[in-house]
């Protein structure tokens, strides 16, 4: 892999190599294409942290993904710029790659980021394993559940992963959709690849292998990427490669802004007040960029009386001072990434000199991912997904349907329908896309009219 051959504007489901003469380009097109698509519009149903709806404004999954968008753009103007200027070899069309169309590809990767992942946030994607693990022994069509997939596929169920699922919801072609999904350009996709292997293959002691990226059923579409963008592979494990360069700036987008921003909703709702916040967030600055920078400020925000004003301002500077501190480290350590020889991330190093930053995120997990609210909301969620999954999953397994199970078949989509697929995995994962794919108003709405809750008259 080069800094020339790890970016590649040919998109999925298409053989078309022509040269793009539109105003607009390839990455351009990812982006818009993102923006217009429903799989990103559900976002605004999801939860980020804090319960939806709810009298005070909040994240919700698509508002974070917009500003982690908008903090992408900004790492891969500064990151595009410097390659364009300082890498020896590039041709014009790559420098004008480095220096227009990364910040586009960046902003596109985060956008992205979070389409996989199921309503209820983390506590969705715990019940989608949790359910495979608690019924891996029952019985259906004569034998246990756990039988119907092979070893691999079966690792896919037990560990879902929202990062693997939004790489199938962008790639798929379902029934009736066009080849290719989204038909999103590969190097789009590499950006996405936080943990480029198997699940099988996952190693919490390697960051590249924390989790898994892919399921058994996209492995085709994977290999595509890995191999039209030249990454780089790791010899440890048969289906797993070194990270993308371009992911270590989508990962410290998403990182900065849900680590500053969830301070700011916090208090928002009260959980945190103007002091905790603000100690907090000038600590980080006067450690990255000095004390006398984190004074001047502190007597600047003083004068702010208007509470939400001043935390706003704050996380403004905040973000700032972040996005390019983790610029400059990615630049010293360019030829590392490159190779698959940086084996951290770009917030974990700012972290090793800023002690700070840990102790925000352990105050967020104490405060905020804890507080009543969200642990509500997350055993309520648990209980909806694992609901859904238990009306649906044995009914698309079975052979003979009474009618129950038929009645339940026609609330599925019809570019999930099973009935002509063979093998019981892909089944099961077209009703993971459903169930994954619901908001958190409608996966609720739905668990009432099935348990007899709420009647509808329609």
């Amino acid at each position: 892999m080069n800094w020339q051959n790890c970016i590649s504007d040919q998109r999925t489901g298409s053989s078309s190599k022509k040269v793009d003469e539109s105003y607009r380009h390839n990455y351009q097109r990812d982006f818009d294409r993102l923006i217009f698509s429903s799989a990103f519009r559900r976002l605004q149903g999801k939860t980020q942290v804090f319960p939806l709806p709810g009298n005070t404004f909040v994240h919700n999954r698509l508002t974070h993904s917009l500003e982690t968008s908008s903090v992408g753009r900004s790492l891969g103007e500064i990151v595009g710029n410097h390659i364009a200027s300082h890498v020896d070899g590039l041709s014009d069309g790559d420098k004008e790659f480095y220096k227009y169309q990364l910040k586009s590809v960046i902003a596109a990767a985060c956008l992205a980021h979070d389409v996989g992942n199921p309503a209820f946030g983390h506590s969705g994607e715990a019940a989608i394993s949790n359910y495979f693990k608690k019924f891996a022994d029952e019985s259906v069509e004569g034998k246990k559940l756990r039988d119907h997939c092979t070893d691999e596929e079966w690792q896919d169920l037990i560990n879902f992963e929202g990062n693997a699922n939004a790489i199938r919801i962008l790639s798929r072609q379902y029934e009736g959709k066009s080849a290719g999904g989204l038909r999103l350009t590969y190097t789009t996709l590499a950006s996405l690849l936080k943990y480029p292997c198997a699940s099988n293959e996952t190693d919490r002691k390697y960051k590249h292998r924390k989790k898994y990226g892919f399921f058994r059923s996209d492995q085709k579409i994977y290999q595509e990427v890995v191999d039209n963008t030249h990454m780089v592979k790791d010899w440890n494990a048969e289906n797993c490669y070194f990270r993308h360069p371009f992911v270590y700036l989508t990962e410290a987008a998403d990182d900065i802004c849900y680590m500053v921003i969830d301070m700011e909703d916090a208090h928002r709702i009260n959980i945190l007040d103007r002091s905790q916040v603000e100690n907090s967030l000038l600590s980080i600055i006067s450690e990255v960029k000095g004390q006398v920078e984190g004074d001047n400020l502190r007597e600047y925000c003083g004068k702010i009386k208007d509470d939400n004003e001043a935390v706003s301002f704050l996380r403004a500077m905040t973000i700032n001072t972040l996005v390019n501190r983790a610029a400059e480290i990615f630049i010293s350590n360019m030829d590392d990434i490159l190779v698959g020889k940086f084996t951290s991330t770009l917030m974990d190093v700012i972290s090793d000199d800023c002690p700070s930053l840990e102790k925000v995120i352990q105050l967020s997990v104490d405060k905020i991912y804890n507080h009543e609210s969200v642990v509500e909301i997350e055993i309520a969620g648990y209980n909806v997904m694992s609901e859904l999954l238990q009306m649906y999953i044995p009914t698309v397994l079975k052979s003979e349907r009474g009618t129950y199970e038929k009645k339940v078949l026609r609330l599925m989509p019809d570019q999930y329908k099973t009935s002509n697929v063979q093998s019981s995995y892909e089944k099961i994962m077209l009703v993971i896309d459903h169930i994954s794919g619901m908001t958190d108003g409608y996966a609720t709405e739905l668990y009432r009219k099935i348990k007899g809750i709420e009647i509808s008259k329609h």
